[in-house]
């Protein structure tokens, strides 16, 4: 695949970072020159939609990143939380001024990309991985009711990460309302 644009951007909220989202980042840098990693939800940390801090996300998508591709792929990315407005109409906007210049998302979300889309942006729809099973809800219900089939949603390594932050631990902590 050729670099046909300067810069797109990714959202999530990486809640947790997945193998799906790995790949979709790997499939937006060979799309283009540099990456912006949106981590949305910034604000949001502590429930059971948004367990993980914002400054948990970056640290654990800068490891998995440098683990993934290297030092030369990161220096093409780069990594800004973002808090929601609850907007819509007016989300891309908001990107558009806080974010450095980019040309359009990739993102599996059909609502994103009709609001990229109606701004006049590119809207590139990623490739989807094992979908009904590796999404962050599903990893987090998994997670919930003891089932460890969410395991094969994320690399082996990802599980050691995860642990330093007490992410299994917080999510059922959080599901009992401890």
């Amino acid at each position: 695949m050729q670099e046909n644009y300067n810069r797109l951007i990714f959202p999530g909220r990486f809640q947790p970072l997945h193998i799906g989202h790995i790949k979709a980042i790997e499939y937006a840098l060979n799309l283009s020159k540099e990456l912006i990693i949106v981590v949305g939800s910034a604000q949001e940390s502590y429930t059971i939609k948004n367990p993980l801090t914002a400054g948990e996300r970056i640290e654990i998508i800068k490891s998995v990143l440098a683990r993934e591709f290297g030092y030369d792929y990161c220096q093409r990315i780069y990594i800004v939380p973002i808090m929601d407005i609850e907007m819509n109409k007016v989300w891309v906007q908001y990107l558009l001024m806080l974010l450095p210049e980019f040309d359009g998302v990739v993102s599996g979300n059909s609502l994103v990309l009709n609001l990229f889309k109606d701004m006049g942006l590119k809207a590139i729809m990623q490739p989807m991985f094992n979908r009904n099973l590796c999404s962050g809800t599903n990893i987090r219900n998994s997670i919930i009711e003891g089932n460890d089939d969410w395991r094969k949603c994320i690399p082996d390594y990802l599980y050691e990460i995860l642990e330093k932050y007490n992410f299994i631990e917080r999510l059922k902590s959080l599901s009992r309302g401890d």
